[in-house]
């Protein structure tokens, strides 16, 4: 067998090597057979020839099985990879035809039919470059936190870097029954000048002008998420702000721990908030509000009774999260069990130095010679608490 024949036709000739040997092997059987019947035995002659052939018969048929799995894998092969045009060419039984002539003369026609692929490269039959992707207009963006710290608080604006405001710190109230003609009491008040300062929330990002041109809608989204920053910064500030370098003295540090005015048995969560409601009612500052991270209210509102019904929770009802009255404000902002409650108005002011903005430029001389773009956006604020009093902080006690 030529070693320049492909596996098929290798396969092709084994096969039919196959078959003959078969039938030999048929006709030495049929022959024993005979020889069995007529005299009871078989000739050891015809034994031998049986044994050699059965021999030949399983060695051509290992063979066989060989040949056809190569074959396949080249018919695999062949269908998986694109040959090129010139393996095409040189591989073509009439372009091998002629060039084997002495003094080939004459022309041969040689004609390519490539298979349509998705292929983007530059080989026969590609047409992937056709394909038009599907493109969902706008950006998608990532979820947002809803802020809502500074919508419990006082609006205020200032001038200037510092802020400071009159705090009464001690009232001595000597005030009672006089006579006629008696002297009467005096009373001792106590002030305290407080001063904080106004402190910068910022962050930037660079665009290209070209990405600017070319994607109108890229700057304004741009423009909100970097407000969107800003937000979420304030709000993690407004509540827990250390005072310390930069940062905002926020509320929690500030707030009076939770002590409860009286013992009850087995007090619930909600039964925890209802005391710190008094706590501050004592203090003479009523609290307006509770604040809570989301799985504390989860856990409040999912409370059942010993018959399994919701003590407070309503998986029907559409009314915004109240409790004992006071409207609850949900944020990750505040650590898992933990509550802050308090009357907010009354007890803090937000004052603003300059509103949330952004602003555009390139006077960078690197930016301008690059034409990059950056998009500033800041805002400045203070805060002041008033009344630490007003405030009660204090956890749950669920987590340990």
């Amino acid at each position: 067998m030529s070693e320049n024949k492909s596996a098929a036709e290798l396969a092709a000739e084994v096969k039919a090597s196959f078959d003959k040997a078969l039938d030999e092997t048929k006709t030495i059987a049929e022959k024993a057979l005979t020889e069995a019947k007529e005299t009871g035995k078989v000739a050891a002659s015809t034994k031998e020839k049986a044994d050699e052939a059965l021999l030949k018969l399983n060695a051509i048929a290992e063979q066989l099985a060989e040949l056809e799995q190569k074959a396949a894998r080249s018919q695999k092969q062949g269908t998986d990879e694109q040959k090129t045009l010139g393996e095409q060419f040189v591989e073509d039984e009439r372009v091998k035809s002629f060039l084997g002539q002495v003094q080939p003369r004459g022309r041969v026609d040689f004609q390519v039919k490539a298979t349509i692929t998705s292929a983007t490269t530059d080989t026969a039959g590609a047409a992937g470059d056709l394909v038009q992707t599907t493109r969902i207009p706008g950006i998608v963006g990532l979820p947002n936190r809803r802020m809502t710290i500074r919508d419990l608080l006082t609006p205020g604006r200032m001038d200037g870097n510092a802020l400071e405001y009159v705090k009464e710190t001690g009232f001595t109230n000597n005030a009672g029954m006089v006579a006629e003609g008696a002297a009467k009491p005096q009373s001792d008040i106590k002030f305290d000048l407080v001063t904080t300062t106004a402190k910068v929330i910022a962050h930037h990002a660079k665009a290209s002008r070209q990405i600017l041109d070319d994607a109108a809608q890229l700057a304004s989204y741009i423009d909100g998420r970097l407000r969107y920053g800003l937000a979420y910064k304030e709000e993690t500030q407004l509540l827990n702000g250390d005072g310390t370098g930069q940062n905002l003295l926020g509320i929690i540090p500030q707030a009076t721990a939770y002590s409860a005015p009286i013992t009850l048995t087995s007090p619930t969560s909600i039964d925890v908030l209802r005391l710190a409601m008094l706590q501050a009612a004592l203090a003479e500052l009523p609290a307006t509000g509770h604040v809570l991270n989301p799985i504390d209210w989860a856990w409040i509102e999912t409370l059942k009774d010993s018959e399994g019904r919701y003590i407070i929770g309503n998986p029907q009802g559409s009314i915004a999260p109240t409790l004992w009255g006071l409207p609850v404000v949900t944020t990750q902002a505040i650590s898992v069990d933990k509550f802050l409650t308090g009357a907010f108005k009354m007890g803090a002011q937000v004052f603003d130095r300059w509103l949330a903005r952004v602003e555009i430029a390139t006077e960078n001389e690197d930016d301008f010679v690059k034409n990059l773009v950056t998009m500033l956006c800041e805002e400045r604020l203070a805060l002041a608490v008033y009344r630490p009093e007003a405030f009660i902080y204090g956890d749950f006690g669920r987590v340990t």
